[in-house]
């Protein structure tokens, strides 16, 4: 009967150490099985999502083909900065400075790595916010204070978040052209009788501003000024303008002997690259009755 009790009492114990054992090892189970299930929803809570934008700077210039920057004394160039897979505007502004050192942009080597721009040269600024790297379209139009003559220029590049695009001339565009500026005869003008001797009278520069002059930096006698004239719509003939005396005027004197709507196209040609820019103006010869 003893040896029943000691042999009862020896299971019930094993029984029960059997029991908190297996039941530590549950709770333990248990635990890891909860930590992971934390982890994996810490983890699923952090979405990928877009990259965080960085601040890229960007400095775009424009330099007048064979000339100077055009900035403030031209008007400024409107400048426009967008994707150009998607079209969307990334920033625009314009071109703000002065024209810059003559010297060192005539004496400057570009293709060499020569910087032609010193620190007050025109130019448009902006940091853009950029997630991962795009291909841009940098446009420039203009001088906006001669829209008669402004051209437009497009370029592509690669940008890439963080790297600024702000080294040496940084973003240069070269804007082609000349700016031509009918001074006489004033558009429009209605003239009684026949003949009449027109006055054509213009103003020639680099679309920077700089002025032609024979001999000169920008030298004029590089430049074929002359006019196109059209009578009711059918050319008549063209004329050529001479250098008048001061800087960037030309002029000539046309005579017109038949009443009509007239038309003077005056254009600036230089042979050696091709650069032209011209201007328009109409006036009235009316019979005298």
């Amino acid at each position: 009967m003893k040896n029943r009790t000691i042999f009862a009492t020896a299971c019930i114990a094993l029984l029960l150490v059997l029991t908190v054992g297996c039941g530590l090892f549950t709770g333990q189970a248990r635990s890891t099985s909860q930590s992971v299930t934390v982890a994996n929803a810490e983890t699923a809570s952090v979405s990928p999502g877009e990259p965080a934008a960085v601040h890229t700077d960007v400095e775009v210039r424009v330099i007048s083909q064979g000339a100077k920057f055009v900035g403030t004394s031209m008007g400024g160039v409107q400048i426009t900065l967008r994707d150009a897979e998607t079209g969307e505007l990334l920033a625009e502004g314009l071109t703000a400075g002065s024209t810059g050192d003559t010297k060192k942009i005539k004496s400057a080597q570009p293709r060499l790595g020569d910087v032609m721009s010193t620190e007050d040269s025109a130019v448009f600024r902006t940091t853009l916010k950029l997630s991962e790297p795009r291909l841009i379209e940098a446009t420039a139009y203009g001088p906006l204070a001669q829209r008669q003559s402004a051209n437009r220029v497009s370029q592509t590049q690669f940008v890439v978040p963080g790297k600024d695009v702000t080294g040496g001339d940084a973003w240069l565009l070269e804007l082609r052209g000349v700016v031509v500026d009918v001074l006489e005869p004033p558009t429009h003008v209605k003239l009684s009788g026949t003949p009449q001797t027109i006055r054509l009278h213009a103003n020639v520069a680099m679309m920077c501003g700089c002025a032609l002059t024979p001999g000169g930096a920008w030298d004029a006698d590089q430049f074929e000024v002359g006019a196109i004239l059209k009578r009711d719509g059918e050319k008549v003939r063209t004329v050529r303008l001479d250098y008048a005396g001061k800087p960037s005027q030309f002029a000539t004197d046309v005579e017109v002997d038949e009443p009509g709507t007239y038309e003077a196209t005056v254009y600036a040609y230089n042979a050696s690259d091709g650069n032209t820019g011209l201007d328009t103006v109409t006036f009235i010869v009316q019979s005298a009755d």
